[in-house]
């Protein structure tokens, strides 16, 4: 279980996502974006947006559970739709919201090992495998992207963590 929560909202979603298109339009051009798939949609969309690519195909991976804890159970990766267009990668930009542990990663990697990888939030464990990144998150902190959250009341934090005792 993680240690600690980030929320991120569309705002900054989407100021940091303009920031990798900005970054990334001097490693262009590119022929296509694909997109991994469900989280990696929205960022795409801004990252076409600003660099202006029409281009845009998808790579759907499944690699968290299917039951009730889905979100925090980590399973074995499964391809269920692979991209039409880019080949082995060569000359398209591969882009996903946030790089975890590395297995999604991985299998993309294979699947489109000369791709250009790029994330907007990347934790120490898979930074390693994405060319381009703008955010470093620590491992134990679980990203709350805007699509998975709600707006609600938040009970203060000195309310919620109690201070460790003076020894």
């Amino acid at each position: 279980m993680p240690s600690h929560f980030y929320a991120v909202t569309w705002d900054q979603l989407h100021r940091d996502a303009r920031a990798l298109a900005w970054r990334l339009i001097a490693r262009g051009p590119f022929r296509g974006i694909v997109a991994i798939t469900r989280g990696g949609l929205i960022p795409a969309a801004i990252v076409a947006r600003e660099m202006e690519q029409r281009l845009v195909e998808t790579v759907s991976i499944i690699s968290y559970g299917r039951g009730e804890a889905e979100w925090t159970e980590l399973g074995k990766p499964e391809i269920i739709k692979q991209p039409v267009a880019a080949g082995d990668g060569e000359g398209f930009l591969l882009i996903d919201d946030l790089v975890d542990t590395g297995t999604t990663a991985r299998v993309v990697r294979a699947l489109l090992p000369k791709a250009h990888f790029a994330t907007v939030y990347a934790k120490p464990a898979g930074k390693s495998l994405v060319d381009t990144f703008i955010t470093e998150v620590s491992q134990d902190t679980w990203i709350m992207f805007p699509w998975d959250t709600e707006p609600q009341f938040a009970v203060p934090i000195a309310k919620r963590e109690k201070p460790a005792e003076a020894e």
